[in-house]
Parts: structure tokens; C-alpha cells; sequence
């Protein structure tokens, strides 16, 4: 995540951020604010390509964001003052993919690992309305323990808080776009009831449904709250 002033997260004290820095994965409400005129530019990286990127374990980065110059050095300052010098979108993006291509090249080595765990995203966002650990490890020929640690080391969440993250963003888009009754959405992702729906939505978001709902009528297209970025084929 690349900007030139500061934010705040939700919940959490307020502080000057980095220039440049890397969020993992989020469980948790979050919040992004920036002054008006900053300029935010943001890398989204699927949660199974993380280990192509960095070397650390992505555990490690669950619900935290941290300063990409711990991770990547002086190369990293390098090229957020090229960017900043920069006039237009594309050049920025530009430098961005290009120092994004050169990590995936030096990480190639990880490229079957990545794969792997891509398969086991799509399978989990294919599982339906229930979460089975024992079919999913066997599928693949692992142990359940041993897909769990394999799974958190790279993706940084375990397989089952995965498939409540896609749970969560399936609910979401539809309490968004649509005015269906949360009991039909509920039930159609997979949610024991409406009951449960609600607690998992707010424990994501901090608000419940029916408030997400009303700030977006409410506030039109100036509801910019950020809540949790999961993976979507």
C-alpha cells in the first residue's frame, strides 16, 4: 500500500504510518481514513501468491500492517520516491508492477507451493454451505494438522477462517446490491440463521447488516467503509 500522507485503522490508536506498507490478511473491522488530497495507491496480492512475494510467514501479517521497509529494504524507499516523482497513474503503477514482477522472478522456487494453495482457495470457495477439513486434507493427500500449519505459513489464516472470509464477502455483496430479507441471505451462504449471520457479519465488520446497509443508503457513494478484502474467483 503506497500513499503520501497517514491513516487511521478502526479500533486501533492513531499513529503516522508508513510510506509504503504491507497489510495481511484481516479477521477484524478496519477502517481506512486519509486526508483529503492524499493519494492511496494499493497492490491486491491473492492470499495463495503471498509466498511468491515474501519470504517471512504471512502469519505473521494477520490483522497488522507493517512498514515494507522491514520487509524489503532500501529498494522498497527507492522506488516510493520514483513514484511519487511520477505524473501519471500509469507511470506509478507501472514502477509498481515492475518491482512486484522482479520479487516473483527471485521467488520462483515457491511457484508449486503457491500453486498448491491456490488450488485449495478455489476448492474451499467451492465447498457450498459447509466447511469440511477431514475431505479437504484428504483430497490432497495431506493430514489435517499438517494443511492447517502449511496453510497458515502462506496464506496467513487458517483454511476455515479462509472459508468464513469468502462466506463473509459472498453475505456482503448481497446485503449491498440487493434488498433481499437477511434470512434469504443467510440461508443461501451457508449461515445457520439469521442469528448467526448477523454475529459473523458484525464480528467482520464491526456494524451489523442492517447498519452496513442503511450508511450505504444513507451516504450513497461516500460510504467508503473498508471492511475485510477476501479472496473472489
Amino acid at each position: 500500500m503506497f500513499r503520501r500522507e497517514r491513516h487511521y485503522a478502526h479500533r486501533w490508536p492513531e499513529k503516522k504510518t508508513a510510506g509504503v506498507e504491507v497489510l495481511g490478511h484481516l479477521t477484524l473491522p478496519s477502517r481506512l481514513s486519509v486526508t483529503k488530497g492524499t493519494s492511496v495507491l494499493i497492490a491486491r496480492i491473492y492470499p495463495f501468491a503471498s509466498s511468491l512475494f515474501f519470504t517471512d510467514s504471512m502469519s505473521e501479517l494477520t490483522n497488522y500492517a507493517t512498514d515494507a521497509y522491514g520487509i524489503f529494504s532500501r529498494e522498497i524507499s527507492d522506488v516510493y520516491y520514483s513514484m511519487l516523482e511520477a505524473v501519471s497513474l500509469e507511470q506509478k503503477i507501472a514502477m509498481l508492477d515492475c518491482f512486484l514482477m522482479g520479487k516473483l522472478l527471485k521467488n520462483e522456487k515457491q511457484y508449486r507451493k503457491a500453486t498448491l494453495i491456490g488450488q485449495i482457495c478455489k476448492h474451499i470457495c467451492l465447498m457450498g454451505d459447509k466447511y469440511d477439513s477431514k475431505a479437504l486434507s484428504s483430497g490432497y493427500g495431506l493430514s489435517e494438522r499438517y494443511m492447517e500449519k502449511f496453510f497458515v505459513d502462506l496464506v496467513g489464516i487458517t483454511p476455515r477462517a479462509f472459508f468464513s472470509v469468502y462466506r463473509f464477502n459472498k453475505s456482503l455483496d448481497l446485503v449491498l446490491s440487493s434488498g433481499r430479507k437477511l434470512t434469504s441471505i443467510a440461508y443461501d451462504c451457508g449461515y445457520y440463521d439469521q442469528s448467526h449471520f448477523i454475529k459473523e457479519f458484525t464480528k467482520f465488520t464491526g456494524i451489523t447488516p442492517f447498519e452496513a446497509r442503511a450508511s450505504l443508503l444513507t451516504n450513497g457513494e461516500e460510504f467508503q467503509q473498508v471492511v475485510n478484502i477476501g479472496f473472489e474467483e
